[in-house]
């Protein structure tokens, strides 16, 4: 019976994307609707992702240090070591963890509280594609989303040669020099992949969950909580697909 209901849920879910994508509203109205989504779900997230990447990438950077105790190995690797974690899972994926949370209650916290007061039932009545209305904006301001990833990796490698540096961990020059070492370019192409479907995932789970809840408030409340864990299972789970399939 459980079953049954998951793959009806996946069913529909699949049904509401192609939905999305039928009868556009006008783009008069639709260019100030994305506008408002960039500055709600892209803009407003910067200072929250700027902060956590920061200090993570501190973070890292110290515990690296910190279990490199033998004498014989050399301190650029905590460069190279913060850079790695950085860039292949702590910006795209953790970070996306985290957006599911902000994010993803405020999509569906504000999708769902329009089906509760009948808000989308007023679009249907006048002709227009609710779901086209209120998710598209949502897909293409969240086409932005590498953005915001690529300034978390900046800052994370930021933050850890910070904290290497005047923490008294490595110097500057050994930091900078792991840090650069062996890059490999398609490693940022992995991540800015991964971080376009995380983007979709994002913008889509916690819509359904809004857009097809029923009941008052206290139900969007429990919406909100089911849409974060089932985008947060989601992203790992592609997460490990991705990688199989990219870097396998």
């Amino acid at each position: 019976m459980m079953l049954i209901r998951y793959l009806s849920q996946i069913g529909r879910y699949f049904l509401m994307l192609k939905e999305i994508f039928n009868k556009q509203t006008k783009w008069p109205v639709m260019k100030s609707l994305i506008f408002k989504e960039i500055d709600d779900l892209i803009i407003d997230s910067l200072g929250i992702v700027c902060f956590i990447s920061f200090f993570i990438g501190g973070v890292v950077a110290i515990q690296t240090a910190l279990n490199l105790t033998n004498p014989l190995i050399p301190k650029y690797l905590i460069g190279f070591a913060t850079r790695q974690s950085v860039i292949l899972e702590f910006a795209p994926t953790f970070i996306s963890v985290i957006m599911a949370g902000k994010m993803g209650s405020y999509i569906t916290s504000s999708i769902g509280t329009m089906r509760v007061t009948e808000q989308i039932d007023a679009l249907e009545v006048m002709g227009v594609n609710s779901l086209n209305y209120l998710v598209f904006p949502k897909i293409v301001a969240l086409l932005m989303y590498p953005f915001v990833i690529g300034i978390s990796m900046f800052l994370g490698i930021f933050g850890g040669w910070l904290a290497c540096a005047y923490g008294g961990f490595s110097t500057s020059q050994d930091f900078i020099q792991g840090a650069q070492m062996e890059f490999i370019p398609f490693h940022i192409t992995y991540a800015f992949i991964k971080t376009l479907i995380f983007a979709m995932l994002l913008a889509t789970i916690p819509s359904f969950h809004g857009y097809y809840m029923k009941g008052g408030a206290l139900e969007v409340g429990k919406a909100s909580t089911v849409s974060f864990v089932w985008t947060s299972v989601c992203i790992i789970l592609f997460n490990y697909i991705l990688t199989q399939l990219l870097l396998g």
